[in-house]
């Protein structure tokens, strides 16, 4: 069914992802990017739906919300501010039905079996990071959070330059700002962990 959601992650051990500290009591802080390039039809999903959660408010203040767009190193840039828990909003193509939401948790690479030649490549393309590149990156340097997730819709259009969501895709996007809405306050409403 279009616009449905398929749940493939869980957030059932978000309170896990806390960071280390003594003697704080904290819900986890969360950083909500969207991803993607609007100038490429459903690619701009994320941005779209940033966008949407940004007009509406009401976010608790453990919830950051960030549009990176294409820009990776942004992202790795906000992850130096310390957060518990990354989600990533993003068109996708996984042979769903246009319009499909998804809850993926990222499986994020480590850069460690590297060779030296692959490292100076990796870091010598900074300039070009993608959500994955960046993901890596920010694993290496040890700020990337312990649960990342991706939000993903199945895109129906994204090969042309264009502007503007296609309709499955347009449809799918109150649906998403609802369910995160719903995770964002499953872990928010946790009992705070005591640090």
């Amino acid at each position: 069914m279009t616009g449905d959601f398929a749940s493939e992650g869980t957030l059932s051990n978000a309170k896990d992802c806390v960071r280390e500290k003594t003697g704080v009591e904290q819900v986890p802080r969360i950083l909500i990017t969207g991803v993607g390039n609007v100038l490429r039809q459903d690619d701009g999903f994320g941005i779209v739906v940033i966008e949407a959660l940004r007009e509406r408010g009401n976010l608790p203040g453990n919830v950051t919300i960030l549009e990176t767009g294409i820009a990776g190193i942004r992202l790795v840039q906000e992850l130096f501010d310390g957060y518990d828990v990354l989600m990533m909003v993003d068109a996708v193509q996984r042979g769903g039905e246009a319009g499909q939401l998804y809850l993926l948790e990222a499986d994020v690479p480590s850069i460690d079996n590297f060779t030296f030649d692959q490292r100076n490549e990796f870091v010598a393309d900074m300039h070009f990071t993608n959500p994955t590149r960046a993901m890596m990156l920010a694993k290496a340097i040890n700020v990337l959070p312990s649960q990342v997730y991706i939000v993903g819709c199945e895109s129906a259009a994204h090969d042309d330059f264009a502007l503007g969501l296609s309709p499955e895709v347009a449809a799918a996007v109150p649906k998403a700002v609802a369910r995160i809405d719903e995770w964002v306050r499953q872990l928010s409403q946790q009992k705070p962990v005591l640090l």
